[in-house]
């Protein structure tokens, strides 16, 4: 009772008297809360917007946008169903689209299945070398493909003289499709993995209980339980094969078989009079379609939380035997891995090394160091290397920093466009790199006060483009690490007087730090293998890797191709392994 009579100017009291919260300055009468909500808000607008409004505008515009005059038409849409051939490019598309989603599924569910909820020899190993694929790009791995599976392979000229024929055909829509599910499938698998990681593992100990075998309880409780998984990476496969370039380039431009993307590319760059009404058309098709896939995407994800538990579990879920059917199965994920990814990989290094590599002769014959010497004496080609280097370590820096305040801004914050913070960074996920490309040509073209000069055909612009195409991959990396972080530090800090910017530099930022590191790994990775935007806006003077290699490929230099490629492969592989050791430990990143 004594202290609630104290008299008042008592030292403590003189304390809580002194206790002012913090003031911080106003810009324009404006807390600077907003100022940086607003910031990212307008960043991210101007980001998304920038390829899409040109290239819809260019759709209806019977002029090239660099031109001046021009009228309204809808004639580009009109000619692209009649005479461009459209109808035979879309069903060669839905067909490919379509095979490579199955191919994907077919090899990541019952891989995500075995690895997370079977005992399985070496599980760990073999779940690290499901996922590497990831890490090398579809443009690499086409051409090690061709090296090794393609009419004069290596393996289809031995097949060939063992058994006088080979029973596949890379230069066709399968041949395609296979090729891009072997580098599809990890992100299926990822989907799946993580699904039954998360998943409540109490309706299999009820199936056991009841007498169910490891058999039955993966038909009829194991699968079932994946449907949203399955469903949501069916559409993101989907939408990626809409959009891939490299594999359809390589595969289809010998034999005439054009989808959406090579049409883009033959029409809209290697043409002498390309038609840029029709390549409007035919781009704002393809960007409704992606748009379509992402909404029905969206809407799938929301409802997959009727069927996975993301809350602790008091015991771990008991990993079912499956007896020789285990061994069965870590054949076939070697198989997957050894012959879809590692062999084509292995022969790109050794072509990479050989004046001639073909089974009529031992490649032993001709090694030799040329094809890298080409490279290293080529300004160049040593110019494309530090491009990607640096457009991809620039770009996950800047990219990964974006990805956090918007996560912040959306997730974080009462912000009253939160929520279109967050669509406008996934948003560019249903946007085909090629698309990006073009738009993004346009857009320079049509920038007010000369921003287009002095960024077309810069390294700069091809920064911002691939920085376009990675931002929803880095807020998808940094978005589960903010929503784990209790609310109640936020209101903490702000019951200390704290405002929003106050709070996320002295509380929220040293939590944040592990996920900041991990979408910077990943979007290095995911820029450095990124090309197809590069294809329209950079310069001979700005080529990246994956340009530089496309067209040399074009030229008949495999050896200088696999020279280059071998080269990127090493740059990833040294940076994912430095920043595995620097993240050793973390696993909360």
């Amino acid at each position: 009772m004594s202290t609630l009579t104290k008299p008042p100017g008592t030292p403590a009291d003189e304390h809580l008297q002194e206790f002012r919260p913090p003031r911080y300055r106003r810009i324009l009468g404006i807390g600077r809360d907003q100022v940086v909500q607003y910031a990212v808000l307008a960043i991210l607008a101007v980001l998304v917007l920038a390829p899409i409004v040109p290239t819809l505008y260019q759709s209806i515009r019977n002029r090239p946008l660099y031109e001046a005059g021009g009228a309204f038409t809808l004639s580009g849409y009109s000619r692209l169903f009649t005479e461009a051939g459209f109808g035979e490019v879309a069903l060669n598309t839905l067909l490919f689209a379509t095979l490579t989603t199955l191919l994907s599924l077919a090899i990541a569910i019952p891989m995500a299945i075995v690895v997370v909820r079977t005992k399985l020899p070496g599980g760990r190993v073999v779940a690290l070398a499901m996922q590497w694929p990831f890490f090398i790009s579809s443009l690499i791995l086409g051409f090690g493909w061709i090296i090794m599976y393609g009419p004069a392979g290596f393996v289809s000229i031995k097949v060939q003289q063992v058994f006088g024929g080979v029973p596949w055909n890379l230069y066709s829509i399968p041949g395609m499709a296979l090729t891009e599910a072997v580098a599809l499938a990890p992100i299926a698998y990822v989907f799946c993995a993580n699904a039954l990681r998360q998943s409540d593992a109490s309706l299999e100990s009820a199936a056991q209980v009841c007498g169910a075998g490891p058999l039955r309880i993966l038909a009829q409780v194991v699968v079932p339980m994946l449907r949203p998984p399955i469903v949501y990476s069916a559409i993101l496969v989907f939408s990626v094969s809409l959009e891939t370039l490299s594999v359809p380039l390589l595969y289809g431009q010998p034999v005439k078989i054009d989808v959406f993307s090579t049409f883009l590319y033959h029409n809209g760059l290697t043409s002498v009079d390309p038609d840029y009404t029709v390549l409007g058309a035919a781009s704002t098709i393809i960007l409704l379609v992606a748009l379509s896939l992402v909404a029905v995407q969206a809407k799938l994800l929301k409802n997959a939380a009727r069927f996975v538990s993301v809350r602790g579990k008091a015991t771990r879920p008991r990993k079912l035997d499956l007896g020789w059917l285990k061994w069965v199965s870590i054949v076939c994920i070697w198989f997957y891995v050894i012959a879809g990814a590692l062999i084509p990989i292995v022969g790109l290094v050794f072509r990479s090394f050989t004046l001639i590599f073909t089974p009529l002769q031992s490649p032993l014959k001709t090694v030799t160091t040329q094809n890298y010497e080409m490279v290293f004496e080529s300004d160049n080609y040593v110019r494309s290397i530090w491009n990607s280097v640096i457009v991809a370590g620039v770009g996950a820096v800047t990219i990964s920093a974006l990805a956090v305040v918007a996560v912040m801004v959306a997730r974080r914050s009462t912000f009253r466009f939160g929520r279109a913070v967050e669509y406008l960074a996934l948003i560019p996920q249903s946007m085909p790199g090629i698309i990006v490309g073009i738009g993004f040509f346009w857009a320079l073209a049509l920038a007010p006060f000369g921003i287009g000069s002095v960024l077309q055909g810069t390294i700069y612009a091809v920064i911002i483009a691939f920085g376009i195409r990675a931002l929803p991959s880095a807020f998808g990396s940094v978005a589960p690490a903010i929503m784990q972080i209790g609310g109640e530090l936020d209101n903490a800090a702000r019951v200390s007087g704290a405002d929003w910017v106050m709070t996320f530099f002295r509380v929220l930022r040293a939590l944040l730090t592990p996920a900041f590191a991990g979408a910077l790994i990943l979007t290095f990775v995911i820029m450095l293998k990124e090309y197809s935007p590069a294809v329209f806006i950079s310069s001979a003077d700005n080529n990246i890797l994956g340009t530089t290699m496309l067209r040399l490929w074009t030229q008949g230099r495999a050896g200088s191709v696999a020279a280059l490629a071998t080269l990127q492969i090493a740059i990833t592989a040294v940076f994912v392994a430095l920043a595995g050791l620097l993240m050793k430990g973390k696993h909360h990143a």
